[in-house]
């Protein structure tokens, strides 16, 4: 894990979704380049249940470190859903989806992280280690 919070979190969500089958997971730091988040982490699949499926264990496995989304949108079509963890937005799109709107494309100026292609449960507990006093807190608002 690095010293970086969202970062770590960022990893933490493509590793969920590389656990379920995501395809081709890919982080995107944009920090400094908008105002609102430091992480997107673009991930796709074949069909709308798989799109759902991901969502569902990222938000699970978040959840289980004390993070809940700030916001959830498209989760009743499947064709694109956005998680809001503020300092990440992760986007889950259909294949052909994310070929269409090209959010890559889009952020091509902003720099690529390498994911960390390990296993998610892995990962998610590595990011609770290393932030345990803030899991501890979030775990006690609850």
């Amino acid at each position: 894990m690095s010293d970086n919070r969202s970062l770590d979190l960022a990893q933490a969500c493509a590793s969920l979704a590389l656990d379920k089958k995501g395809d081709d997971p890919v982080i995107i730091h944009v920090e400094g380049v908008t105002s609102y988040t430091d992480f997107f982490v673009v991930v796709s699949a074949p069909s709308e249940r798989q799109v759902s499926a991901i969502a569902g264990a990222i938000e699970d496995g978040m959840r289980e470190c004390g993070v809940r989304p700030l916001g959830v949108e498209g989760k009743e079509s499947g064709a694109w859903v956005l998680l809001d963890y503020g300092e990440v937005v992760v986007h889950l799109y259909l294949d052909e989806a994310r070929q269409y709107y090209d959010l890559e494309g889009l952020w091509a100026d902003a720099p690529r992280v390498d994911v960390v292609e390990d296993d998610g449960v892995a990962i998610r507990k590595a990011w609770e280690e290393a932030h345990r006093d803030e899991v501890a807190a979030r775990r006690e608002a609850l």
